[in-house]
């Protein structure tokens, strides 16, 4: 029975690392909220949230999901959110921080995406531009790596001006940091954007996570293991990250299918001879993926079938099956 105990304690605390990873530090003073899908830190001076955290991974990006549009104040909130009318004619709109595009694999998720917790001032062509190109960016990289952390939020440290009955303040930046640590490439990328229209490419834009952690305050991934935390967050690298349109998963599944059918009338793709950018055609396959498959091939030789493919770790049977239709081997 101690044995037993052990075993459940240990398994346990596996879990609990496992949702704690991607939470930034906080103390029971804090109004941290956890809804099904993301957790918040709420600020009542500011009236939205400090940070939002969530994991994607690239089975989210398939949901069928439609939006909801259903505003509405976040009943967790103890001392009361924002609300409709804090918004009502002030020419900002309600700027989601974890964007509902994120969440159309759940009815539920999609629904509570919309929680006047999770929105923020933003100014429409920031929250329709730069914004929602970076959304679609994050993405990109939730298909490339299999799944990521991702903790985004408005940079409030110090006295803005203010919309609404309730005071909410307009931010002038705007953060998101990603991490991914699935092996074999553990990293994290920063961005900091001013809450205005911008022509800048997102690379423009990017920051180590520690410098986010300074402008902002806020201890991102505390959980992890100090020397892997202090080598991710001190650093970025943008060639490690894809830049492409997000248009292939920013939006909706109807978009991933988009890329399928521009497949489906050519010659399926040879993956034992593919280059990275013919792999990087494939539903699935980004550059990380693309990576991993002509390193494999280098060492170990050509694939047999396409389920050797799963030998790759981050390549699982879900994704052989949606490559079928599309790659051979010959």
């Amino acid at each position: 029975m101690r044995y037993l105990a052990l075993f459940v304690v240990s398994i346990l605390c596996n879990v609990l690392y496992a949702q704690n990873i991607g939470l930034p530090f906080y103390t029971d003073s804090d109004q941290v909220i956890t809804h099904t899908t993301y957790t918040l830190s709420y600020s009542e001076k500011h009236e939205q949230a400090f940070w939002v955290a969530y994991k994607l991974t690239a089975g989210h990006l398939t949901g069928t999901v439609s939006r909801t549009d259903d505003f509405r104040s976040d009943s967790k909130v103890k001392t009361g959110s924002a609300s409709l009318a804090d918004y009502k004619g002030s020419g900002y709109d309600r700027g989601h921080l974890a964007p509902a595009a994120d969440f159309k694999w759940s009815p539920v998720a999609m629904s509570e995406s919309f929680y006047m917790s999770n929105m923020s001032p933003q100014h429409p062509s920031f929250n329709r531009g730069i914004w929602k190109k970076l959304e679609g960016a994050v993405r990109n990289w939730a298909a490339d790596n299999e799944e990521i952390y991702v903790v985004t939020g408005p940079v409030l440290t110090g006295t803005y001006p203010a919309i609404g009955p309730n005071q909410v303040s307009i931010p002038k930046y705007y953060y998101k940091v990603i991490l991914d640590y699935k092996e074999p490439e553990l990293k994290g990328i920063g961005f900091i954007l001013p809450n205005m229209k911008s022509g800048r490419s997102l690379q423009g834009y990017a920051v180590t996570i520690d410098e986010v952690e300074r402008v902002t305050g806020i201890d991102f991934f505390y959980a992890l293991d100090d020397a892997i935390e202090e080598k991710i967050e001190s650093t970025v690298n943008v060639s490690q990250w894809s830049f492409r349109s997000s248009s292939t998963y920013s939006s909706s599944s109807s978009a991933y299918q988009t890329k399928q059918e521009k497949l489906a009338g050519k010659a399926r793709i040879n993956v034992n001879t593919a280059s990275r950018s013919e792999l990087m055609q494939l539903p699935r396959v980004g550059p990380a993926t693309a990576d991993k498959i002509i390193a494999y091939r280098k060492v170990h030789g050509p694939f047999r079938s396409l389920n050797d493919l799963q030998k790759i770790k981050g390549i699982g049977p879900k994704t052989v099956e949606q490559l079928k239709p599309y790659a051979a081997v010959r």
